[in-house]
C-alpha cells in the first residue's frame, strides 16, 4: 500500500509541471495533494460568452417554387411566410475595455439579431464591426461594465502534448468545460475554411462550442474553437481550434479597417513530393516547388524563378503549399519577407515585399479538397474563375475540370472573382455543383 502511495505521489508529482503550480492548489482540507483547475478558470471563464443569433426568413410551399403550380393556383396563392429562426454558438472577450468579442462567422453569418450573455447572467445587443469569412472569424463589441478578459497566447508556441481547455456553449446547455491535450498542429487540406492552419484537440468540442475558447494551463488563449469530425453526430475525440496568431490578424485589421485586405506572393504552387524531389535532385529535403510566377508580382519582382524551391519563409520553415499559402495570408500588404529558395542546387535569400491580391492563388487544394490540382486565376471577360491549369492525375483533372473552363457559380451561388467563389466553397463539403463556361458553351459539372 505505502508502495502505490509513493508511486502515485511521483506520477502527481510528472504530472503538474513547474508553470502549473501557479494555476492548481496543491491540497486539499486534508492536506492532500490534488490538483484542479478550478483557480484558472474562475478568471477565465466569466471571458467566455453565450452567443444567440436570430434571423428572419420567408418561407413558402415548396410547391410554389415550380412555375406551373404557381400559374394553377394564381392570384389566390398565399404570400410567403416569414419565419424566425434561431442558433446558439459561443465567444472570448479579447478586450474588456472595449468589449471586444471574437467568436466564428458562421456563427453569426446571416443573422439579423444577435445577443452576448455573460456567465454572471446579463444579456447584451451585440455589433457586429467585421468578419473574416475565409478563416471562419467575426468581431462583436458589446457595451458593458466590468468585463474580464482573456489574454492571447502566442500560438506558435503551442506543442503536441500541451495541455488545454476548451470552453464553450455545447448544445445550448450552457457553459460547459472539457479538457484534453493538443493532438496535432498545422492541420491543413481538411476542406473547412479557405485558409487553414488548425490546432487538433481531443477535449470535448460539440456543436454550439463554436467560437469558444481553447486555452492552456495558464488560461491564457491559444485557439477559438471551430469544427469537429462527427461521423455519428457526436464528439469522437477530434476537434479544430484557429491558432490564436491566425485569428489575432483578422481581428487587427478588423479592427483597423473594418475588413480583411490580404497580400498575395503572386506565385502559384505545389507540395514538393518524393518524386518531385528526386527530379529537382532534393532527396530528403521538404519545401514549396514554384510552379509559375505571376508577372509584375511581389515574387516577381523579389526574384523568385519558375522551378524554385520554397524552403523558408520568414524565418520558417516550409514543409507544405498550404503552410506558406497561411503564411502568405496573414501578413499584410507592404511587409517585407525574407525567403529562401534552393536554385539549381544552390541556396539563394531573396527579400519580397507582399503585394495587392493580383488574382492568383497559391494553392488550390487549400480552397476546397475536390479543387487539389486545379490552378485558378480570376477572369474579367467573362466574369469568373479561370481554371489556368491542372495537374496530371490531380482530383480536379480526373472529376471533368480542363484547362480555359471559367466557373462562373458554385452551388447555385453566382461567383465572379475568387473571394466571391472562397465564400461559395466555405459552404460546401460534401459535393460542388460547378456552373463552366467552356469554349462557346455553358455546362455543369458536379464534383464529389
Amino acid at each position: 500500500m505505502q508502495l502505490r502511495q509513493r508511486v502515485l505521489a511521483v506520477f502527481l508529482m510528472v504530472l503538474v509541471s513547474a508553470p502549473a503550480f501557479a494555476v492548481w492548489p496543491l491540497q486539499d482540507g486534508d492536506g492532500n495533494q490534488l490538483p484542479s483547475l478550478a483557480p484558472m478558470l474562475e478568471k477565465v471563464n466569466p471571458a467566455v460568452v453565450n452567443i444567440s443569433t436570430f434571423a428572419t426568413r420567408q418561407q413558402m410551399n415548396p410547391l410554389l417554387n415550380d412555375p406551373f403550380f404557381r400559374h394553377f393556383f394564381g392570384p389566390n396563392q398565399r404570400a410567403p411566410q416569414m419565419k424566425r429562426s434561431q442558433s446558439a454558438g459561443s465567444g472570448v472577450i479579447v478586450d474588456g475595455d472595449a468589449g471586444t468579442v471574437i467568436t466564428n462567422f458562421h456563427v453569426i453569418d446571416g443573422a439579423d439579431e444577435i445577443k452576448v450573455s455573460l456567465n454572471d447572467g446579463r444579456s447584451f445587443d451585440a455589433k457586429l464591426i467585421g468578419s473574416d469569412p475565409d478563416v471562419d472569424i467575426a468581431i462583436l463589441k458589446i457595451k458593458a461594465d466590468n468585463l474580464q478578459e482573456v489574454k492571447m497566447a502566442d500560438s506558435d508556441s503551442t506543442r503536441v502534448g500541451d495541455f488545454v481547455v476548451a470552453i464553450g456553449n455545447p448544445f445550448g446547455l450552457g457553459q460547459t468545460v472539457t479538457t484534453g491535450v493538443v493532438s496535432a498542429i498545422g492541420r491543413t487540406g481538411l476542406g473547412i475554411e479557405g485558409y487553414e492552419n488548425f490546432i487538433q484537440t481531443d477535449a470535448s468540442i460539440n456543436p454550439g462550442n463554436s467560437g469558444g475558447a481553447l486555452v492552456n494551463l495558464k488560461g491564457e488563449l491559444v485557439g477559438i474553437n471551430t469544427a469537429i469530425i462527427a461521423p455519428a453526430g457526436g464528439n469522437v475525440g477530434i476537434g479544430f481550434a484557429i491558432p490564436t496568431n491566425m485569428a489575432r490578424h483578422s481581428l487587427e485589421q478588423i479592427l483597423e479597417h473594418g475588413e480583411v485586405k490580404r497580400g498575395q506572393l503572386g506565385v502559384v504552387i505545389q507540395d514538393l513530393t518524393p518524386d518531385l524531389a528526386e527530379a529537382f535532385d532534393l532527396d530528403g529535403k521538404q519545401g514549396v516547388v514554384v510552379s509559375e510566377v505571376q508577372p509584375d508580382s511581389a515574387a516577381d519582382k523579389a526574384g523568385i524563378k519558375q522551378g524554385d524551391v520554397i524552403i523558408e519563409f520568414d524565418g520558417k520553415e516550409m514543409k507544405s503549399a498550404a503552410q506558406l499559402r497561411n503564411a502568405v495570408g496573414i501578413r499584410r500588404v507592404g511587409d517585407k519577407v525574407k525567403i529562401k529558395v534552393i536554385r539549381d542546387g544552390s541556396t539563394k535569400q531573396l527579400t519580397a515585399k507582399i503585394g495587392e491580391s493580383s488574382g492568383a492563388v497559391l494553392a488550390s487544394s487549400s480552397l476546397h479538397k475536390f479543387l487539389d490540382g486545379a490552378h485558378l486565376a480570376n477572369s474579367k471577360d467573362p466574369a469568373g474563375v479561370l481554371v489556368q491549369s491542372l495537374d496530371p492525375g490531380s482530383a480536379a483533372q480526373v472529376s471533368g475540370l480542363r484547362e480555359g473552363d471559367i466557373i462562373t457559380s458554385v452551388n447555385k451561388q453566382r461567383v465572379e472573382d475568387l473571394d466571391d467563389m472562397k465564400s461559395a466553397l466555405a459552404k460546401s463539403k460534401s459535393q460542388l455543383l460547378l456552373r463552366l463556361l467552356r469554349g462557346n458553351a455553358a455546362l455543369y459539372l458536379v464534383l464529389k
